[in-house]
């Protein structure tokens, strides 16, 4: 688990190392008068993935400093027999490649994010999008809960830490966290975190809960 630090594009094993270089590998020009004495800035590439309409394509939008990059395409009537629609009936378009947004954290840490396609048909796309991530937030919508497990086991099976952001559509907590946690069969270990993808800092809250749930992942790691 790499972060990485693109002023010098050097990565940093540790968690704890990325978000607070070592002073004494700096340049020794740091400390002379007039020389560039700005922070180092650490990269962090984040996942967003879950399953067809749970909110990825939302939540980058909304959490994102830039003009997010989507590629969202038009549902149409052949999409009908594969894509289920019942809890979502006014979506009308639906993500065929990837989401991406950017978002700093602080003046040190920006999070890069890339929003995975939810349809099956598109998870071919998943181990390139997912390759140099430190984590991944797994939208749920508890209406659906089904539609996220194969997110889950992708993300359990390359052992990437994640958490669970558990979308509260119309700003309504459906079920309780132990609820959510029992009926995806996971441990007390992943973070589960209530969220509303439309929501600016709820977005941000998750985003933060994966950044701290990875640099403690990554400390407990042996080297």
């Amino acid at each position: 688990m790499d972060f990485v630090d693109s002023d010098r594009s050097r990565s940093y094993g540790g968690a704890s190392a990325a978000v607070k270089p070592d002073p004494a590998r700096s340049s020794p020009l740091a400390a002379r008068p007039g020389a560039d004495s700005r922070p180092s800035v650490i990269s962090a590439k984040i996942v967003v993935g879950g399953g067809f309409g749970a909110g990825k394509t939302t939540f980058v939008g909304t959490v994102s400093e830039i003009a997010p990059l989507t590629t969202e395409a038009v549902l149409t009537d052949a999409s009908t027999s594969v894509d289920d629609l019942a809890a979502t009936p006014d979506k009308s378009t639906t993500t065929v490649a990837m989401d991406f947004g950017r978002l700093s954290l602080d003046a040190e840490l920006i999070l890069y994010l890339f929003g995975t396609p939810g349809q099956h048909r598109f998870w071919f796309m998943w181990d390139d999008l997912v390759r140099g991530a430190i984590g991944a937030v797994v939208l749920v919508d508890t209406r659906r809960l089904a539609d996220c497990f194969a997110a889950v086991d992708f993300f359990e099976d390359r052992g990437l830490p994640y958490v669970v952001g558990v979308n509260c559509f119309d700003g309504v907590l459906s079920h309780s966290v132990e609820d959510v946690r029992e009926a995806l069969a996971i441990g007390s270990a992943v973070p589960i975190v209530p969220c509303d993808a439309r929501e600016r800092e709820s977005t941000k809250n998750a985003l933060i809960a994966l950044v701290e749930h990875a640099m403690r992942k990554s400390v407990a790691t042996p080297a």
